[in-house]
C-alpha cells in the first residue's frame, strides 16, 4: 500500500482531494522563510487564514456600534454562541441542544461534576485512566476532597499492565466487577494525550451504566480528531477544548455536551449564572433562575466574542472539508507515518500508540529507548515542530486539514538522519 519514497508521498498529495485546505492555514516558517514541518496539532492547531477576518469583523462592529453590536452586528453578540452549535454538534455526533461552546475545558469539567458527581457514603469513587492529562486528575481529586473523600481511597486508576503502555478494556471490566458498587463516576479521556490510544466510548458507557455509574469523557484530544458519536454513545456528559485539532487559538474556549436525557431536566443541581437563564427574561433582573433547556442551561457568563469568532472560522473550514473525508485522510496519513517509522528498522524505536487505526486518531507516540529531550531538540533544530513527553516519547500528529504526505516523509527522513 505504501512506498518509502518522496515520489510516492508527492503522488499521494496530488491525489488528495483535501490537499488545497493546506493553503487555508498559516504555516510557521524558519528564518529563511521556509515552511517548517508542523506536526503538533495535538497541542496547538495552526491558524486558519480566515480567522483574522472573522475577528476583525467583530472588532469593526464593536468600533462602529458599541453596545448596539449585541443586537445590530452582522453576527449579533447576544446569540453568538448559537452560530457555533450546529457545526460543533455535527463534529462530536450530538444533537444541537446537547452542545454549548463556553468557558474553558477544566472549568466545564468542574461544572459537569457539580451536576453529575453526586456521591453517597457508599458510592463515591471516581475512575480515571492512570495517565490521564494532569488537569483532569487534579480536577477529580479536588472534587473528591470537596466532598470530604480521600483521593487515596476515592480515586481508582485504570492502568496498563506491567510492561505495557496501553489500557485494556477487560481490566476496566474487572475494576467494575470488584468495585462497581462503590463507583459513582467514570471520567475517561476519550483519546489519551500521552499514548494516543482512543478508548471504546460506547463500551465504556454501557459498562458504567450497568453499574449505575455516571460516565463522562474528556475529548480534548478527540474533538476534531476522532468521531465520538456522543448522543448514540450515550455518555452522560463530555467536555473538550478547541485549540488543538479545532484550530481556534491558544487558550480559546471549550465546549461541553450534556445528553438529552439530562439536558431537559431543570432539577439537576448546577452552579448557575445569568447566561444560562431563560433568554426571554434574562435582562429582567428580578426573576429567579429559570434554566434554559439543553446544554445552554449550564452557561454562566456572556461569552468572549473574539474567541468565538475564531472558533466559527475553524468550524466553517471543517464543515467545508467534511469530517468523514478528514477522517479517511487521517487514517491514511498516520498509516503512512507508521509505515515509515517501521521502515527505519531501528531497535531503539517503538510506537506505543495502537496499531489498529480504529483505536487511535492522528497522533503516534514514538518511544525512543535511552533517549532524552536532546533528540527532540535536534528535531526542532532540523525544522520539525513536534512535542516531547517525559521520559522518552515524541508525539507526532499529522493533521489532515493542513499536513501533507510529503510532511510525513520529510519528518521520517530527518528522524532517520538524527538517529544515525
Amino acid at each position: 500500500m505504501y512506498q518509502n519514497s518522496l515520489e510516492f508521498a508527492s503522488q499521494c498529495d496530488k491525489e488528495d482531494s483535501l490537499s488545497h485546505f493546506r493553503n487555508k492555514f498559516h504555516l510557521p516558517t524558519n528564518d529563511a522563510g521556509e515552511a517548517l514541518i508542523y506536526l503538533c496539532g495535538n497541542s496547538l492547531g495552526l491558524q486558519p487564514k480566515i480567522t483574522s477576518e472573522y475577528i476583525k469583523k467583530e472588532l469593526n462592529d464593536w468600533a462602529n456600534l458599541g453596545v448596539e453590536g449585541h443586537t445590530e452586528a452582522e453576527h449579533p453578540w447576544l446569540p453568538y454562541h448559537e452560530f457555533l452549535t450546529e457545526k460543533m454538534a455535527m463534529l462530536v455526533g450530538a444533537k444541537p441542544q446537547e452542545v454549548v461552546v463556553m468557558n474553558t475545558l477544566t472549568t466545564n469539567l468542574h461544572l459537569m461534576m457539580v451536576s453529575f458527581y453526586q456521591p453517597t457514603d457508599k458510592k463515591y469513587k471516581i475512575v480515571v485512566e492512570s495517565d490521564a492529562f494532569p488537569s483532569d486528575k487534579y480536577a477529580v481529586e479536588s472534587q473528591l476532597k470537596f466532598h470530604d473523600f480521600d483521593p487515596e481511597d476515592g480515586l481508582i486508576l485504570w492502568k496498563p499492565r506491567e510492561g505495557e503502555e496501553l489500557c485494556r478494556f477487560e481490566d476496566l471490566e474487572q475494576i467494575m466487577v470488584e468495585q462497581g458498587d462503590s463507583i459513582a463516576l467514570l471520567m475517561i479521556g476519550s483519546t489519551n494525550y500521552y499514548s494516543g490510544q482512543s478508548f471504546p466510548l460506547k463500551r465504556i458507557t454501557e459498562l458504567g451504566h450497568k453499574y449505575n455509574c455516571i460516565v463522562g469523557f474528556d475529548l480534548a484530544h478527540g474533538a476534531g480528531n476522532i468521531y465520538p458519536d456522543l448522543h448514540n454513545t450515550g455518555a452522560d456528559f463530555a467536555v473538550w477544548c478547541t485549540y488543538k485539532y479545532l484550530n481556534s487559538g491558544p487558550g480559546s474556549l471549550g465546549a461541553c455536551f450534556v445528553h438529552q436525557r439530562h439536558a431537559e431536566n431543570p432539577k439537576l443541581k448546577r452552579f448557575a449564572g445569568w447566561w444560562g437563564h431563560n433568554k426571554q427574561t434574562r435582562f429582567n433582573m428580578r426573576h429567579d433562575f429559570d434554566p434554559l433547556p439543553g446544554a445552554e442551561g449550564w452557561q454562566l457568563s456572556n461569552p468572549p466574542i473574539l474567541s468565538m469568532a475564531a472558533i466559527r472560522a475553524s468550524l466553517d473550514i471543517f464543515a467545508e472539508a467534511g469530517f468523514e473525508n478528514l477522517r479517511k485522510k487521517s487514517v491514511k496519513l498516520t498509516g503512512f507515518l507508521e509505515y515509515l517509522i517501521d521502515e527505519l528498522k531501528d531497535e531503539r524505536i517503538s510506537i506505543i500508540t495502537p496499531r489498529n487505526n480504529q483505536e487511535r486518531g492522528c497522533q503516534l507516540s514514538i518511544q525512543v529507548k535511552s533517549a532524552n529531550k536532546e533528540l527532540h531538540d535536534r528535531l526542532t533544530a532540523a525544522g520539525v515542530i513536534s512535542d516531547w513527553r517525559e521520559p522518552d516519547v515524541i508525539r507526532v500528529a499529522p493533521a489532515p486539514l493542513y499536513n501533507s504526505f510529503e510532511d510525513v516523509f520529510r519528518f521520517a527522513e530527518k528522524l532517520k538522519k538524527i538517529l544515525n
